[in-house]
Protein backbone atom coordinates (compact mmCIF):
# COMPACT_ATOMS: atom_id res chain seq x y z
CA UNK A 1 0.00 0.00 0.00
CA UNK A 2 1.57 3.76 -1.42
CA UNK A 3 2.52 5.49 2.04
CA UNK A 4 -0.10 8.44 2.81
CA UNK A 5 1.81 11.95 3.41
CA UNK A 6 0.72 14.69 5.35
CA UNK A 7 1.61 18.50 5.64
CA UNK A 8 0.73 20.21 8.56
CA UNK A 9 1.08 24.22 8.72
CA UNK A 10 1.92 25.78 12.13
CA UNK A 11 3.96 28.44 12.76
CA UNK A 12 4.85 27.07 16.61
CA UNK A 13 7.07 24.52 14.49
CA UNK A 14 6.77 20.77 13.82
CA UNK A 15 6.89 19.15 17.86
CA UNK A 16 3.37 17.38 18.65
CA UNK A 17 1.75 15.96 15.41
CA UNK A 18 3.81 12.77 14.62
CA UNK A 19 2.63 11.75 18.24
CA UNK A 20 -0.98 11.79 16.23
CA UNK A 21 0.02 9.47 13.81
CA UNK A 22 2.26 6.77 12.50
CA UNK A 23 2.45 9.05 9.18
CA UNK A 24 5.16 11.31 9.69
CA UNK A 25 4.41 14.82 8.37
CA UNK A 26 5.87 17.39 6.30
CA UNK A 27 5.83 20.53 8.43
CA UNK A 28 6.38 24.38 7.66
CA UNK A 29 6.04 27.39 9.76
CA UNK A 30 4.66 29.98 7.32
CA UNK A 31 2.13 28.74 4.64
CA UNK A 32 4.27 30.73 1.71
CA UNK A 33 6.58 27.83 1.96
CA UNK A 34 3.83 25.30 2.32
CA UNK A 35 1.94 26.69 -0.44
CA UNK A 36 5.59 26.56 -2.57
CA UNK A 37 6.15 22.68 -1.58
CA UNK A 38 2.59 22.14 -3.07
CA UNK A 39 3.37 23.29 -6.44
CA UNK A 40 5.42 20.11 -7.27
CA UNK A 41 4.67 17.53 -4.60
CA UNK A 42 0.89 15.83 -3.46
CA UNK A 43 -0.25 15.11 0.03
CA UNK A 44 -3.20 13.22 1.47
CA UNK A 45 -4.34 15.26 4.05
CA UNK A 46 -3.24 18.90 5.08
CA UNK A 47 -3.81 20.20 8.68
CA UNK A 48 -3.86 24.57 8.88
CA UNK A 49 -3.44 25.07 12.74
CA UNK A 50 -4.60 28.88 13.02
CA UNK A 51 -3.14 31.63 13.57
CA UNK A 52 -0.96 31.77 10.41
CA UNK A 53 -0.65 35.64 10.32
CA UNK A 54 -1.17 37.41 8.06
CA UNK A 55 -3.20 34.51 6.14
CA UNK A 56 -7.51 34.34 6.82
CA UNK A 57 -8.23 30.71 6.93
CA UNK A 58 -10.29 31.29 3.65
CA UNK A 59 -7.62 33.08 1.80
CA UNK A 60 -5.51 30.39 2.93
CA UNK A 61 -7.87 27.26 2.05
CA UNK A 62 -8.98 28.99 -1.97
CA UNK A 63 -5.03 28.61 -2.55
CA UNK A 64 -4.73 25.26 -1.37
CA UNK A 65 -8.10 23.92 -3.07
CA UNK A 66 -6.32 25.40 -6.11
CA UNK A 67 -2.86 24.24 -5.95
CA UNK A 68 -4.47 20.64 -4.36
CA UNK A 69 -8.30 19.49 -5.05
CA UNK A 70 -7.57 15.94 -3.97
CA UNK A 71 -5.97 16.57 -0.46
CA UNK A 72 -8.37 16.41 2.56
CA UNK A 73 -8.07 19.82 4.67
CA UNK A 74 -8.50 20.37 8.32
CA UNK A 75 -8.48 23.48 9.93
CA UNK A 76 -7.69 24.14 13.54
CA UNK A 77 -8.90 27.54 14.92
CA UNK A 78 -9.11 27.98 18.75
CA UNK A 79 -11.34 31.13 17.99
CA UNK A 80 -13.50 29.74 14.83
CA UNK A 81 -16.96 30.41 14.78
CA UNK A 82 -19.75 28.17 14.00
CA UNK A 83 -21.08 30.42 11.06
CA UNK A 84 -17.54 30.87 10.31
CA UNK A 85 -16.57 26.90 10.33
CA UNK A 86 -19.50 25.96 8.31
CA UNK A 87 -18.19 28.60 5.43
CA UNK A 88 -15.21 26.77 5.82
CA UNK A 89 -16.55 23.43 4.78
CA UNK A 90 -18.75 24.68 2.68
CA UNK A 91 -15.81 26.21 0.78
CA UNK A 92 -13.98 23.14 0.89
CA UNK A 93 -12.51 22.02 4.12
CA UNK A 94 -12.93 18.50 5.46
CA UNK A 95 -13.15 18.94 8.80
CA UNK A 96 -12.77 22.67 11.13
CA UNK A 97 -11.83 21.83 14.49
CA UNK A 98 -11.22 24.18 17.77
CA UNK A 99 -7.88 25.09 19.14
CA UNK A 100 -7.47 22.12 21.90
CA UNK A 101 -9.01 19.31 19.89
CA UNK A 102 -7.12 16.24 18.94
CA UNK A 103 -7.17 16.21 14.83
CA UNK A 104 -5.79 12.42 15.42
CA UNK A 105 -9.29 10.71 14.74
CA UNK A 106 -10.43 13.23 11.64
CA UNK A 107 -7.10 12.97 10.47
CA UNK A 108 -7.62 8.65 10.23
CA UNK A 109 -10.84 9.08 9.20
CA UNK A 110 -9.79 12.00 6.28
CA UNK A 111 -6.69 9.41 5.45
CA UNK A 112 -8.98 6.36 5.21
CA UNK A 113 -11.71 8.05 3.25
CA UNK A 114 -9.43 9.98 0.30
CA UNK A 115 -11.11 8.19 -2.94
CA UNK A 116 -10.29 8.89 -6.41
CA UNK A 117 -12.56 11.97 -8.13
CA UNK A 118 -14.55 9.63 -10.14
CA UNK A 119 -15.43 7.05 -7.30
CA UNK A 120 -19.25 6.33 -6.44
CA UNK A 121 -18.20 6.28 -2.35
CA UNK A 122 -19.40 9.56 -0.53
CA UNK A 123 -16.26 10.89 0.92
CA UNK A 124 -17.90 10.38 4.65
CA UNK A 125 -15.67 6.92 5.70
CA UNK A 126 -17.67 5.00 7.47
CA UNK A 127 -20.54 7.44 8.70
CA UNK A 128 -24.21 5.97 8.82
CA UNK A 129 -25.67 9.01 7.90
CA UNK A 130 -24.20 9.46 4.44
CA UNK A 131 -25.58 6.40 2.89
CA UNK A 132 -28.80 8.22 2.75
CA UNK A 133 -27.09 10.80 0.21
CA UNK A 134 -25.81 9.82 -3.08
CA UNK A 135 -23.15 11.54 -5.10
CA UNK A 136 -19.47 12.86 -5.25
CA UNK A 137 -19.19 16.04 -7.17
CA UNK A 138 -17.96 18.55 -5.74
CA UNK A 139 -21.39 20.06 -4.65
CA UNK A 140 -22.49 17.39 -3.33
CA UNK A 141 -18.83 17.17 -0.96
CA UNK A 142 -19.86 20.73 0.49
CA UNK A 143 -23.32 19.01 1.58
CA UNK A 144 -21.26 16.26 3.31
CA UNK A 145 -18.70 18.50 4.92
CA UNK A 146 -21.86 20.67 6.23
CA UNK A 147 -23.77 17.67 7.98
CA UNK A 148 -20.49 16.17 9.20
CA UNK A 149 -19.63 20.00 10.71
CA UNK A 150 -23.08 20.46 12.46
CA UNK A 151 -24.04 17.37 13.03
CA UNK A 152 -23.10 17.35 16.64
CA UNK A 153 -24.92 20.81 17.17
CA UNK A 154 -28.07 21.75 18.22
CA UNK A 155 -28.13 24.57 15.94
CA UNK A 156 -30.92 25.29 13.80
CA UNK A 157 -30.29 24.45 10.02
CA UNK A 158 -32.22 26.06 7.07
CA UNK A 159 -31.94 23.48 3.89
CA UNK A 160 -32.57 25.45 0.33
CA UNK A 161 -32.88 23.70 -2.51
CA UNK A 162 -35.00 23.81 -5.94
CA UNK A 163 -37.95 21.08 -5.46
CA UNK A 164 -36.78 17.46 -6.08
CA UNK A 165 -33.64 17.97 -4.72
CA UNK A 166 -33.31 15.65 -1.11
CA UNK A 167 -34.26 17.97 1.02
CA UNK A 168 -35.91 15.76 3.12
CA UNK A 169 -33.29 13.11 3.00
CA UNK A 170 -30.59 15.61 3.93
CA UNK A 171 -32.56 16.51 6.90
CA UNK A 172 -32.75 13.21 8.38
CA UNK A 173 -29.19 13.06 7.66
CA UNK A 174 -28.30 15.63 9.80
CA UNK A 175 -30.88 13.61 12.22
CA UNK A 176 -28.90 10.89 12.47
CA UNK A 177 -25.27 12.52 12.42
CA UNK A 178 -25.31 13.37 15.64
CA UNK A 179 -26.37 12.34 19.07
CA UNK A 180 -30.13 13.03 19.05
CA UNK A 181 -30.18 10.03 16.35
CA UNK A 182 -30.97 8.06 19.21
CA UNK A 183 -33.99 10.44 19.91
CA UNK A 184 -37.21 11.08 18.11
CA UNK A 185 -37.15 12.53 14.29
CA UNK A 186 -40.67 14.04 13.13
CA UNK A 187 -41.54 16.24 10.17
CA UNK A 188 -44.30 18.52 8.93
CA UNK A 189 -45.52 19.90 5.45
CA UNK A 190 -46.24 23.37 6.74
CA UNK A 191 -48.01 24.10 3.51
CA UNK A 192 -50.19 20.57 3.60
CA UNK A 193 -52.46 21.81 6.24
CA UNK A 194 -54.68 24.92 6.68
CA UNK A 195 -53.54 27.18 9.29
CA UNK A 196 -56.02 26.26 12.54
CA UNK A 197 -54.95 22.72 12.17
CA UNK A 198 -51.54 23.84 11.61
CA UNK A 199 -51.21 25.25 14.47
CA UNK A 200 -52.73 22.50 16.37
CA UNK A 201 -50.02 19.93 14.72
CA UNK A 202 -47.54 22.29 15.85
CA UNK A 203 -48.44 23.07 19.67
CA UNK A 204 -50.70 20.63 20.03
CA UNK A 205 -53.89 21.42 22.38
CA UNK A 206 -56.29 21.11 25.22
CA UNK A 207 -59.70 18.95 25.36
CA UNK A 208 -62.11 21.52 24.41
CA UNK A 209 -59.58 23.99 22.80
CA UNK A 210 -61.85 23.96 19.83
CA UNK A 211 -64.57 22.05 18.41
CA UNK A 212 -62.90 18.66 17.69
CA UNK A 213 -60.66 18.37 20.56
CA UNK A 214 -62.35 15.58 22.84
CA UNK A 215 -58.79 14.91 24.37
CA UNK A 216 -55.43 16.33 25.19
CA UNK A 217 -52.70 15.92 22.29
CA UNK A 218 -49.20 16.41 22.04
CA UNK A 219 -48.01 18.47 18.97
CA UNK A 220 -45.40 17.80 16.96
CA UNK A 221 -42.99 20.06 18.81
CA UNK A 222 -43.67 17.89 21.99
CA UNK A 223 -43.00 14.88 20.26
CA UNK A 224 -39.72 15.86 18.91
CA UNK A 225 -38.56 16.30 22.44
CA UNK A 226 -34.88 15.20 22.35
CA UNK A 227 -34.78 14.48 18.58
CA UNK A 228 -35.21 16.57 15.52
CA UNK A 229 -38.40 18.75 14.29
CA UNK A 230 -37.98 18.59 10.48
CA UNK A 231 -40.52 21.82 9.15
CA UNK A 232 -40.70 21.07 4.89
CA UNK A 233 -41.94 24.31 3.13
CA UNK A 234 -41.23 26.61 6.05
CA UNK A 235 -41.51 29.63 3.57
CA UNK A 236 -45.80 28.96 3.49
CA UNK A 237 -45.95 29.25 6.93
CA UNK A 238 -48.63 31.51 8.19
CA UNK A 239 -47.73 35.00 9.51
CA UNK A 240 -49.69 34.67 13.02
CA UNK A 241 -47.66 31.22 13.28
CA UNK A 242 -44.36 32.81 12.19
CA UNK A 243 -44.23 34.78 15.34
CA UNK A 244 -45.33 31.96 17.85
CA UNK A 245 -42.58 29.48 15.97
CA UNK A 246 -39.62 32.78 16.67
CA UNK A 247 -40.99 31.70 20.30
CA UNK A 248 -39.96 28.26 20.18
CA UNK A 249 -36.78 29.10 18.63
CA UNK A 250 -35.83 31.85 21.18
CA UNK A 251 -37.18 30.33 24.58
CA UNK A 252 -37.54 26.64 23.54
CA UNK A 253 -40.57 26.73 25.54
CA UNK A 254 -44.35 26.68 24.08
CA UNK A 255 -48.20 26.20 24.99
CA UNK A 256 -50.75 23.99 23.73
CA UNK A 257 -53.83 25.46 22.19
CA UNK A 258 -56.38 26.19 25.05
CA UNK A 259 -53.80 25.86 28.06
CA UNK A 260 -51.88 28.49 29.89
CA UNK A 261 -49.02 25.54 30.73
CA UNK A 262 -45.66 26.28 29.68
CA UNK A 263 -44.05 23.42 28.47
CA UNK A 264 -40.01 22.99 27.47
CA UNK A 265 -38.41 20.77 24.88
CA UNK A 266 -35.35 19.72 23.96
CA UNK A 267 -35.38 20.18 19.75
CA UNK A 268 -33.39 20.69 17.06
CA UNK A 269 -35.26 22.20 14.05
CA UNK A 270 -34.22 21.69 10.53
CA UNK A 271 -36.10 23.62 8.08
CA UNK A 272 -36.48 23.31 4.34
CA UNK A 273 -37.91 25.69 1.77
CA UNK A 274 -37.45 25.78 -2.04
CA UNK A 275 -38.89 29.63 -2.15
CA UNK A 276 -36.92 32.99 -1.67
CA UNK A 277 -37.19 33.59 1.53
CA UNK A 278 -35.68 37.20 0.71
CA UNK A 279 -38.14 38.12 -1.61
CA UNK A 280 -40.95 37.25 0.92
CA UNK A 281 -39.06 39.00 3.69
CA UNK A 282 -39.30 42.23 1.06
CA UNK A 283 -42.87 41.33 0.08
CA UNK A 284 -43.79 41.21 3.99
CA UNK A 285 -44.94 37.53 3.70
CA UNK A 286 -42.17 36.25 6.05
CA UNK A 287 -40.59 37.68 9.16
CA UNK A 288 -36.93 38.62 9.20
CA UNK A 289 -35.95 38.11 12.52
CA UNK A 290 -37.55 34.24 12.21
CA UNK A 291 -35.35 33.96 8.91
CA UNK A 292 -31.98 34.78 11.15
CA UNK A 293 -33.11 32.06 13.57
CA UNK A 294 -33.91 29.40 11.14
CA UNK A 295 -30.82 30.69 8.98
CA UNK A 296 -28.21 29.93 11.95
CA UNK A 297 -26.49 27.39 9.27
CA UNK A 298 -27.42 27.47 5.37
CA UNK A 299 -27.54 24.28 3.62
CA UNK A 300 -28.25 24.43 0.15
CA UNK A 301 -28.69 21.63 -2.10
CA UNK A 302 -28.00 21.78 -5.38
CA UNK A 303 -29.98 20.34 -8.64
CA UNK A 304 -29.56 17.92 -10.51
CA UNK A 305 -27.62 19.79 -13.40
CA UNK A 306 -25.18 21.03 -11.61
CA UNK A 307 -23.94 17.72 -10.51
CA UNK A 308 -24.27 15.84 -13.62
CA UNK A 309 -21.29 13.66 -12.63
CA UNK A 310 -23.75 12.28 -10.19
CA UNK A 311 -26.48 11.01 -12.61
CA UNK A 312 -25.09 7.60 -13.35
CA UNK A 313 -24.27 6.47 -9.69
CA UNK A 314 -27.57 7.86 -8.98
CA UNK A 315 -29.45 6.04 -11.69
CA UNK A 316 -27.74 2.53 -10.58
CA UNK A 317 -28.75 3.46 -7.26
CA UNK A 318 -32.50 3.98 -7.94
CA UNK A 319 -32.57 0.69 -10.67
CA UNK A 320 -31.05 -1.45 -7.66
CA UNK A 321 -34.01 0.08 -5.01
CA UNK A 322 -36.83 -0.33 -7.43
CA UNK A 323 -35.63 -3.85 -8.41
CA UNK A 324 -35.71 -4.76 -4.95
CA UNK A 325 -39.17 -3.67 -4.05
CA UNK A 326 -40.91 -4.57 -6.94
CA UNK A 327 -38.90 -8.35 -6.30
CA UNK A 328 -37.19 -8.16 -9.83
CA UNK A 329 -33.79 -9.49 -10.61
CA UNK A 330 -31.24 -6.68 -10.89
CA UNK A 331 -31.50 -4.65 -14.06
CA UNK A 332 -28.60 -2.40 -15.44
CA UNK A 333 -28.30 0.99 -17.25
CA UNK A 334 -26.60 0.57 -20.82
CA UNK A 335 -24.06 3.11 -21.45
CA UNK A 336 -25.91 4.87 -23.90
CA UNK A 337 -28.70 5.15 -21.65
CA UNK A 338 -26.53 6.89 -19.19
CA UNK A 339 -24.99 9.31 -21.67
CA UNK A 340 -28.44 10.59 -22.83
CA UNK A 341 -29.65 10.68 -19.15
CA UNK A 342 -26.50 12.99 -18.00
CA UNK A 343 -27.61 15.31 -21.04
CA UNK A 344 -31.07 15.59 -19.83
CA UNK A 345 -32.10 19.12 -18.08
CA UNK A 346 -33.70 17.89 -15.52
CA UNK A 347 -36.27 20.34 -13.86
CA UNK A 348 -37.84 17.90 -11.38
CA UNK A 349 -34.06 17.16 -9.83
CA UNK A 350 -33.22 13.60 -8.18
CA UNK A 351 -36.90 13.06 -7.73
CA UNK A 352 -37.74 13.21 -11.36
CA UNK A 353 -34.55 10.77 -12.24
CA UNK A 354 -35.92 8.28 -9.59
CA UNK A 355 -39.56 8.10 -11.44
CA UNK A 356 -37.57 8.17 -14.59
CA UNK A 357 -35.86 5.12 -13.83
CA UNK A 358 -39.15 3.15 -12.16
CA UNK A 359 -40.71 4.06 -15.59
CA UNK A 360 -38.36 2.65 -16.92
CA UNK A 361 -38.00 -0.25 -15.42
CA UNK A 362 -41.67 -0.81 -15.94
CA UNK A 363 -41.20 -0.44 -19.57
CA UNK A 364 -38.56 -2.93 -20.18
CA UNK A 365 -40.24 -6.21 -19.78
CA UNK A 366 -37.88 -9.32 -19.12
CA UNK A 367 -34.89 -7.36 -20.37
CA UNK A 368 -32.09 -7.23 -17.99
CA UNK A 369 -30.35 -3.97 -19.84
CA UNK A 370 -32.91 -0.53 -19.72
CA UNK A 371 -31.83 1.24 -23.15
CA UNK A 372 -32.84 5.02 -24.34
CA UNK A 373 -36.20 4.03 -25.64
CA UNK A 374 -37.14 2.65 -22.14
CA UNK A 375 -36.62 6.26 -20.79
CA UNK A 376 -39.70 8.33 -22.19
CA UNK A 377 -38.41 11.70 -21.46
CA UNK A 378 -39.69 14.90 -22.43
CA UNK A 379 -37.85 17.66 -23.89
CA UNK A 380 -36.72 20.77 -21.92
CA UNK A 381 -33.63 21.86 -23.17
CA UNK A 382 -30.48 19.58 -22.72
CA UNK A 383 -27.62 20.73 -20.67
CA UNK A 384 -25.35 20.97 -23.88
CA UNK A 385 -28.02 23.51 -25.83
CA UNK A 386 -28.51 25.42 -22.87
CA UNK A 387 -24.58 26.03 -22.61
CA UNK A 388 -24.14 26.08 -26.35
CA UNK A 389 -26.31 28.90 -26.84
CA UNK A 390 -25.64 32.13 -24.87
CA UNK A 391 -27.72 35.10 -25.32
CA UNK A 392 -26.75 37.68 -28.29
CA UNK A 393 -27.21 41.13 -28.00
CA UNK A 394 -27.98 42.97 -31.32
CA UNK A 395 -26.04 45.76 -32.10
CA UNK A 396 -28.54 49.06 -32.90
CA UNK A 397 -27.04 51.53 -36.09
CA UNK A 398 -27.12 54.07 -33.67
CA UNK A 399 -24.46 52.07 -31.50
CA UNK A 400 -24.33 51.39 -27.85
CA UNK A 401 -22.31 51.89 -24.75
CA UNK A 402 -20.00 48.92 -24.27
CA UNK A 403 -19.15 49.17 -21.10
CA UNK A 404 -22.94 49.85 -20.05
CA UNK A 405 -24.20 47.12 -21.99
CA UNK A 406 -21.91 44.55 -20.76
CA UNK A 407 -21.91 45.99 -17.39
CA UNK A 408 -25.91 45.56 -17.37
CA UNK A 409 -25.38 41.60 -18.77
CA UNK A 410 -23.50 40.61 -15.92
CA UNK A 411 -25.71 42.27 -13.67
CA UNK A 412 -28.36 40.32 -14.91
CA UNK A 413 -26.65 37.09 -14.81
CA UNK A 414 -25.51 37.29 -11.30
CA UNK A 415 -28.94 38.28 -9.75
CA UNK A 416 -30.69 34.86 -11.89
CA UNK A 417 -27.82 32.80 -10.08
CA UNK A 418 -28.59 34.40 -7.05
CA UNK A 419 -32.21 33.75 -6.93
CA UNK A 420 -31.68 30.50 -7.90
CA UNK A 421 -29.94 29.68 -5.46
CA UNK A 422 -32.00 31.43 -2.77
CA UNK A 423 -29.17 34.03 -1.78
CA UNK A 424 -26.22 31.65 -1.22
CA UNK A 425 -23.14 33.08 -2.62
CA UNK A 426 -20.78 30.19 -2.80
CA UNK A 427 -24.08 27.86 -4.83
CA UNK A 428 -24.50 31.19 -7.23
CA UNK A 429 -20.31 30.86 -7.63
CA UNK A 430 -20.47 27.16 -8.31
CA UNK A 431 -23.13 27.97 -11.21
CA UNK A 432 -21.09 30.36 -13.06
CA UNK A 433 -17.70 28.37 -12.46
CA UNK A 434 -16.55 31.27 -10.41
CA UNK A 435 -14.61 31.89 -6.66
CA UNK A 436 -16.88 32.73 -4.13
CA UNK A 437 -14.50 35.97 -3.53
CA UNK A 438 -14.99 36.56 -7.52
CA UNK A 439 -18.71 37.31 -7.30
CA UNK A 440 -18.39 38.58 -4.18
CA UNK A 441 -16.38 41.30 -5.19
CA UNK A 442 -18.61 41.55 -9.23
CA UNK A 443 -21.63 41.91 -6.84
CA UNK A 444 -20.22 44.96 -4.58
CA UNK A 445 -19.10 46.52 -7.73
CA UNK A 446 -21.89 46.01 -9.62
CA UNK A 447 -25.40 45.98 -7.55
CA UNK A 448 -24.71 45.72 -4.30
CA UNK A 449 -28.91 46.74 -3.49
CA UNK A 450 -29.59 44.71 -6.39
CA UNK A 451 -27.63 41.60 -5.74
CA UNK A 452 -27.11 40.96 -1.88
Amino acid sequence: MEAQRLLWINAAGSAGLSAVTNRWPTAYRTPSAALNELQSQWFDAIVLDFPLPPWTPAELLEHIRRLAPESRVLIRHPEAALSEAVRWAQEGAYQVLGGNEDPSAFLEQALGARTPANSGSPPAGPEEWASLLIGNSPPMRRVYHVIRMVGNRRSTVLITGETGTGKEVAARALHLAGPRSRGPWVALNCSALPETLLEAELFGHVRGAFTGAVQNRAGRFEQAHGGTLFLDEIGEMPADLQAKLLRVLQERELERLGSSETIRVDIRVVAATNSDLTRKIEEGSFREDLYYRLNVVPLHLPPLRQRREDIALLSEHFAAKICGLEGLPLKTIAREALDSLQGYAWPGNVRQLENAVEVAIAMSGDRKVLVPSDFPLASPPRFHREESNPPVVTLPESGLDYERTLARIERSILEQALEKTGGNKKAAADMLGLKRTTLSAKVRSLAPAACG
